[in-house]
């Protein structure tokens, strides 16, 4: 391993974890880590059955049913019958559940904004290219 490599990818690693967690506690009681990507899944790529939610999301069909099933119980998603087979059942965002979602995105964002105010310049622009990389390695970007 390349000396001057050795070591970032287990500081990369904690970094994200621990700023993942922060982020986390912006939203602290309302919605598990699971529960806000299952509702994010769903108002990005719309309704779905749990079967491709929970393909989406990488979990057990399972795992899924029940965490739509506290979406449901909370009312930030609904049960709808599809249309072209009344047997299957689909998902989609509630209005309780859009409305939660902006909310927490606003807390993360302001506490991320916080944050990028007190950098310099050259740091800014620093954090820019790394997030870009970050993306690409979690799969968002090619």
């Amino acid at each position: 391993m390349d000396a001057a490599v050795d070591g970032l990818e287990a500081r990369l690693g904690m970094a994200v974890m621990r700023l993942a967690r922060r982020l986390r506690q912006q939203s602290a009681g309302m919605l598990s880590a699971s529960q806000y990507a299952a509702l994010v899944t769903l108002s990005a790529k719309g309704e779905m059955t749990l079967g491709e939610l929970a393909s989406a999301e990488g979990v057990a069909p399972p795992t899924m049913t029940r965490t739509a099933g506290h979406l449901e119980e909370a009312g930030l998603v609904e049960r709808v019958a599809d249309p072209l087979d009344r047997r299957i059942a689909r998902v989609r965002v509630s209005t309780a559940g859009a409305r939660l979602l902006h909310e927490v995105r606003s807390k993360r964002n302001q506490y991320l904004a916080d944050l990028i105010a007190g950098l310099a310049p050259k740091q800014r622009a620093a954090l820019s290219d790394a997030t870009e990389l970050i993306l690409r390695f979690a799969g968002e970007r090619a």
